[in-house]
């Protein structure tokens, strides 16, 4: 299987994927900004890049290499991927700095919206029968930041698989693999049944990889689970938990690593695989 998805899971194709989730995107927020705001943000960010060109004295060859390279990432569907690898997490800083309850981090080009519901007392991600990884039960509880249960939360979660893949985002994966959403029981809790993901490179036969190889970075994300967690008259979180020890938590090519999202699994007792209990305060809204 691992053979088949890497022959076949291009940048292109991820990228296309990840360029049409994008476009029909919903967010709780538009955008309404006058022209003073325009003017002001364009503004200051041409003025940034003017300032780059002067003081490393830009040559008409890198400049040529530069459209050539911005013309790339429309032609391979890699605005997405570029923008959230290098620019969201820093969006995400500024969104949530007044933020008393949970950690959030970014959203990233793989969420997929409406994941199937599942029952929330032991809920199981939809998976393969053959399902590689160390299995993981994940569980914890969603409160408002006084403490107080939230009954009506949902938990949304999705994965990477063993191999560091997203179903919807690469081929051979069944459409609902890793994701799901789950409502928490009477008193907030939730427990799901899933398996470890894997570190994963982000798409390196694109332009984003050109530029990776370019400027001598390496393309790893850490392993990690992405969540959305929300209630009725509380704020949405949008969050990504990590695992200690694991390759590329400090040096996340995404920069979206935060202490307080970081988790420590343990052998679950009589049984194989580990689990680990993670809770989460929502601010209202």
């Amino acid at each position: 299987m691992s053979d088949i998805i890497t022959e076949q899971a291009t940048a292109a194709a991820s990228g296309a994927a990840a360029t049409e989730r994008f476009r029909t995107k919903r967010r709780e927020e538009t955008a309404a900004s006058g022209t003073r705001r325009v003017d002001a943000l364009v503004t200051e960010l041409l003025t940034a890049a003017h300032d780059i060109i002067r003081r490393h004295q830009l040559t008409y060859a890198e400049y040529d290499a530069l459209k050539s390279w911005l013309i790339r990432v429309g032609e391979d569907g890699e605005w997405p991927l570029f923008l959230d690898v290098w620019l969201e997490h820093v969006v995400e800083e500024v969104a949530n700095e007044s933020r008393e309850g949970t950690k959030g981090t970014i959203e990233g080009p793989y969420y997929v919206p409406d994941a199937p519901e599942l029952p929330g007392d032991a809920a199981t991600l939809p998976m393969r029968e053959d399902e590689a990884g160390t299995p993981l039960l994940f569980q914890g509880q969603v409160t408002a930041v006084d403490g107080r249960p939230l009954p009506d939360a949902k938990v949304e979660i999705w994965q990477a698989d063993d191999e560091g893949y997203y179903s919807q985002f690469a081929p051979n994966l069944p459409e609902w693999n890793l994701r799901g959403t789950v409502p928490v029981d009477a008193t907030g809790h939730f427990r799901i049944h899933t398996i470890q993901p894997a570190p994963y490179q982000i798409p390196t036969d694109g332009a984003c990889g050109s530029l990776i190889q370019a400027a001598g970075w390496h393309s790893w994300r850490p392993a990690h689970l992405h969540l959305k967690v929300s209630a009725p008259g509380h704020r949405l979180i949008t969050t990504q938990l990590y695992f200690r020890g694991g390759e590329y938590v400090g040096d996340d090519i995404a920069s979206a690593v935060k202490p307080e999202l970081i988790l420590d699994p343990t052998p679950v007792a009589g049984g194989t695989g580990r689990e680990v209990t993670y809770d989460f305060a929502l601010d209202r809204a």
